[in-house]
């Protein structure tokens, strides 16, 4: 399998506090590749910092390749150019705008690059999400908290990425939804697509990966494959244990 993403030595600092610690991972075509860990142990901050998207008062080091491009220097839009796509935690959806719309916005960039078959990845997005076809005309804030993730993660689809990254994709829903939300992630390897997974729902992340990193305080702790990982008594304890929720 072809590497898409390597990540080595990877230190992100807020001011004088450092809150990740020399990461690094690997993501390959078609996989699935989740991080799991506590809530503040710096997974959001990893996956911004791969994506160039850290706040002013936040600065990285280390090396973030990208099909075999080092990405130091390239701001966020360069790096979507190249295909790399984040959905970020809240989602950031254009509320008053139809689901078609926002869909269309995500191939925008395409368009603008002068793709003739921009619209391409339309029908794959709606085979994925067929609530989203019946819903198509619809403003997208009338959506529920499922159907609202699901747009997230076409509009991201419709840039063709070859890395899409998912921030908590789960955050906030119902159990039933959480179910199809990652039934859906899983389905995501018929696309070809690369996926990099943070997850606070550790149990249902490690179901759907194919590889797993758990990050504490900064730190990668524990790496193996996904089922590995959810057969790890100190995972089992920490995470999926019935009497502490997954973080």
């Amino acid at each position: 399998m072809s590497l898409i993403l390597e990540v080595k030595d990877l230190h992100v600092r807020y001011g004088k506090v450092e809150a990740v610690h020399g990461a690094s991972l690997q993501v390959e075509a078609g996989r699935i590749v989740t991080v799991i860990g506590p809530n503040g142990a710096g997974k959001s901050t990893m996956l911004n910092a791969i994506m160039g998207a850290l706040p002013a008062t936040g600065s990285s080091s280390g090396t973030v390749r990208y099909l075999g491009h080092d990405m130091t220097g390239i701001p966020v839009e360069g790096r979507v150019a190249r295909g790399m796509c984040l959905v970020p935690e809240k989602r950031e959806l254009f509320a008053t705008m139809s689901v078609e719309d926002n869909l269309l916005l995500g191939a925008f960039r395409r368009k603008k690059a002068g793709e003739r078959n921009y619209l391409d990845q339309m029908d794959v997005v709606y085979d994925l999400f067929p609530r989203l076809r019946e819903r198509a005309r619809q403003d997208a804030g009338t959506l529920s908290g499922g159907e609202r993730q699901m747009l997230a993660v076409g509009r991201a689809l419709m840039a063709k990425p070859q890395l899409l990254m998912l921030d908590e994709p789960s955050l906030g829903l119902a159990p039933p939804i959480v179910k199809e939300i990652f039934h859906i992630i899983s389905n995501l390897r018929k696309t070809g697509v690369a996926t990099l997974l943070i997850e606070q729902n550790a149990r249902a992340a490690l179901q759907v990966a194919d590889y797993g990193y758990v990050i504490e305080t900064g730190d990668m702790a524990l790496e193996g494959e996904a089922a590995a990982l959810a057969s790890n008594p100190k995972v089992i304890e920490t995470y999926l244990g019935l009497t502490r929720k997954a973080a």
